[in-house]
């Protein structure tokens, strides 16, 4: 069986956005040579999150506004977490959308439905973070 293990590193400009990673996760496979196997996808941070949706503009504006009415940014003092910081809403919001996935690998491609695709979703951003790649199989 082979390991493939990389790490792809993010800043984004903004407090909070959505990146298609599935170009990156795609070089990830072909560098790896598994042709059967699976791929995890996973951030490594606990402000950044990790899902599979469609990439359609819309779709990503309605999330920005779901996930703002289910924890909004401010006030900041409405969160215990919040002595310092200002980033509470972004663990929240990385409850919800999540911390990884598994996509299964079928004849070296990535076997997604239709319209799937992998994304990044940082929340407390204008800072480096990373995402792994981890892949096995054969």
């Amino acid at each position: 069986m082979k390991s493939y293990r990389k790490e792809l590193w993010f800043q984004a400009p903004t407090r909070r956005a959505f990146i298609n990673i599935t170009p990156q996760v795609e070089e990830c496979l072909r560098e790896s040579g598994v042709a059967e196997g699976l791929v995890l996808v996973n951030a490594m941070h606990i402000t950044a999150s990790v899902f599979i949706n469609d990439d359609e503009a819309g779709l990503h504006h309605d999330f920005e506004k779901w996930l703002e009415r289910l924890a909004p940014h401010e006030p900041v003092s409405q969160y215990r977490h919040n002595n310092g910081e200002d980033n509470a809403d972004s663990h929240l919001k990385r409850q919800v959308m999540g911390r990884e996935v598994v996509v299964a690998v079928t004849k070296g491609r990535l076997d997604f439905g239709p319209w799937e695709q992998i994304f990044y979703g940082e929340f407390d951003g204008r800072r480096r973070k990373r995402v792994l790649v981890k892949i096995i199989g054969e």
